[in-house]
């Protein structure tokens, strides 16, 4: 069953609660430890949005990784609905600002890589045809990724997650290599997609617009290696304009605890 077709209380459940527990983690590069997060802690609930943002390098990515169970950390540990988080796993899926998708592949053939991988393909025929429809890319079906534009592929990427009915999705930058205009509607396609299908989202940006826009919560992170420096709830239901004297008072707030406050 696709998201689109879950029932309210289906909806209501379908998003994963994560717990990040004093997780530090650091790489070793030539031989000398380079701390990359520092005791980070935060929980998320069910169906929430969670936008992460700090200063490029500082560990937000890494952190993502963590959360997806394609790394373990250092020390402290990782928890979706109690369970730890010891490796990868279909309920969590994870969105690249690259759309990696495989050119000798066409629309079709890109999305059904999860069904196909985990032997589902002959009995979920009809969730890629609704996850492609869901993302607006009905009639694109036979196209190849060499015909599609760049929000078009990146439609590609989110369909490929949907179609795996994810309960907690994992965005890393997805919308960052495109134009302003389709960024706009980017945002406002996740927006709808997460409305409808109740999964909890976590979202890497660096656009504090962004993050106001689509986030119930954003994490505001140091410098590397980081620590949270703030967890702000953004208390304004859905849709919000871009214009609210709220959001602009919110993104004053963060600039500041990015330190860039003097510059706006």
């Amino acid at each position: 069953m696709v998201a689109a077709a879950l029932r309210k209380d289906e909806v209501a459940a379908a998003g994963a609660a994560l717990d990040v527990d004093d997780v530090s983690h650091r790489f070793v590069i030539d031989g000398a430890p380079l701390e990359v997060i520092d005791h980070v802690s935060f929980h998320v609930a069910p169906g929430e949005f969670i936008a992460l943002l700090g200063p490029s390098g500082c560990g937000k990515s890494t952190l993502l990784r963590l959360v997806a169970g394609l790394d373990a950390p250092a020390s402290g540990g990782l928890r979706e609905d109690g369970v730890p988080i010891t490796g990868p796993d279909p309920s969590r899926v994870v969105v690249f600002q690259d759309p990696t998708l495989f050119p000798w592949r066409n629309v079709w053939r890109n999305v059904a890589l999860g069904p196909e991988a985990q032997g589902t393909l002959r009995a979920g025929r009809a969730r890629i045809d609704e996850a492609i429809r869901l993302v607006g890319l009905e009639g694109f079906d036979k196209a190849y990724p060499h015909q599609l534009s760049g929000g078009m592929a990146q439609r590609v990427s989110l369909a490929r997650a949907l179609v795996n009915a994810p309960r907690l999705l994992i965005l890393d930058e997805p919308l960052g290599k495109l134009d302003s205009l389709t960024r706009l509607t980017m945002q406002t396609e996740i927006l709808s997609l997460w409305q409808r299908s109740g999964f909890t989202v976590l979202l890497v940006t660096h656009d504090i617009e962004e993050a106001l826009f689509l986030a119930n919560r954003i994490i505001v992170f140091s410098d590397r290696p980081a620590k949270v420096k703030a967890d702000i709830n953004v208390e304004r239901p859905y849709p919000r304009h871009r214009g609210d004297s709220y959001l602009a008072d919110l993104r004053r707030q963060i600039l500041g605890l990015l330190g860039l406050d003097a510059t706006w």
